[in-house]
């Protein structure tokens, strides 16, 4: 099937006793047993069945379930937030005394995890500029366990080469993780571009509508179960009723990436030529540094602008608080176009060295395009710039 389709219908079925067309939500804590061996035979694993909700559950497994097909892979763990899945994934690879390399543009909170987090278990990390691949080579050390990287980058929007990155990773034996969170997989598929783990965070695209938190994790069964074996113990799960908001969500998909690919690229293009925009950052415009590889490895270049206003942070700031369409909010991927300051909101966990070492400049400005209509979100930018 295209990926249209698989959105659709992947993984779902009308319930076998009722043939209801949507999922039923188990909004259950437990389960009950058959006997007691019954329940002993689940506890070994010797049997396939449900317990307790924190371990499993079959609105969530579904879940799962669907975006490792999405994602063009065996299998997935939800999690109670996108930072929660991305902990899990790094505790699943490395522990104490070990090391992972990470890209150094993500997203401030998976940011702020490894930068202070991460060292107090012993976990090394290093952080690099994973499109320039000599340098991720020559960052690898015998005490790597995971190289993470996020592309689109938030909030840059930088592009890494996903095959190039698989292609230093396995001659190396080493598994490569990628942040697929601003593209989707209606956009990008990283598992196809040689990558072993895909993640997540559902809180924004999935969802669509800015009412749930949630994470995930896709990949190979082995390594997936390795992760819930750890997800179990430390208790980061889901709600049923948060997994079916996002399997509703994800109905919708790729009517809705298409139309925040289309808003943001006419968006981008009017901002390019402004005489009060300094510059644009997004993959679709030609002068962008990663077009070329976007073209290659995404169908679309996604729905996230950033751009750099002139005036630096206090102009960014008129800009903002003059908007009347646009939201200031954080988050990302709704049908309401938000927009943000990173340096001061998402990436406030930078420091001022990191954020000039990755291109955010304190005017820069991140907007996450909605699906009003273009030509007013274009009038309500002319009409906050004109404040500058």
């Amino acid at each position: 099937m295209h990926i249209e389709s698989k959105i659709v219908h992947g993984g779902q079925h009308p319930d076998k006793v009722t043939g209801a067309l949507a999922p039923p939500i188990y909004q259950t804590s437990t389960f009950a047993f058959h006997d007691a061996d019954h329940g002993a035979r689940l506890f070994k694993q010797e049997e396939s069945g449900y317990i307790y909700t924190r371990l499993s559950n079959p609105t969530i497994d579904l879940l799962a379930q669907k975006i490792a097909l999405l994602e063009s892979t065996e299998a997935g763990v939800v999690f109670a937030s996108g930072l929660a899945a991305i902990f899990n994934i790094i505790v699943t690879c490395a522990a104490t005394g070990e090391h992972i390399i990470s890209d150094d543009t993500i997203y401030g909170g998976t940011f702020a995890m490894f930068k202070s987090v991460l060292p107090r278990l012993g976990i090394d990390v290093t952080f690099i500029n994973t499109a320039d691949i000599s340098r991720l080579q020559a960052a690898i050390t015998p005490k790597t366990k995971l190289v993470f990287t996020e592309t689109p980058a938030n909030p840059t929007l930088k592009i890494v080469d996903i095959a190039a990155c698989a292609k230093v990773c396995k001659e190396k034996n080493i598994p490569l993780c990628v942040d697929n969170t601003f593209a989707t997989p209606y956009l990008q598929r990283p598992m196809e571009l040689g990558a072993d783990i895909v993640v997540h965070s559902m809180t924004k695209y999935f969802s669509g509508h800015g009412d749930i938190i949630g994470g995930v994790i896709v990949g190979g069964k082995e390594l997936m179960h390795r992760a819930w074996d750890i997800a179990k113990e430390i208790g980061g799960c889901n709600s049923p009723f948060n997994a079916w908001l996002v399997l509703r969500g994800l109905k919708t998909l790729a009517v809705r990436m298409d139309r925040h690919c289309e808003t943001a690229q006419k968006i981008a293009e009017h901002l390019a030529g402004h005489k009060k925009v300094e510059h644009v950052y997004y993959p679709g415009l030609p002068s962008h540094p990663g077009h070329d590889i976007a073209k290659k490895q995404m169908s679309g270049f996604g729905g996230m602008i950033g751009f750099d206003v002139t005036g630096g942070k206090e102009a960014g700031k008129v800009l903002m608080n003059s908007l009347r369409l646009c939201t200031l909010a954080v988050s990302l991927g709704d049908v309401d176009t938000l927009i943000e300051h990173p340096a001061s909101m998402t990436h406030s966990t930078y420091c001022d060295g990191d954020l000039e070492k990755c291109g955010i400049k304190p005017g820069f400005v991140r907007i996450s395009v909605g699906l009003e209509h273009v030509d007013d979100l274009v009038e309500d930018l002319e009409q906050a710039l004109s404040k500058l």
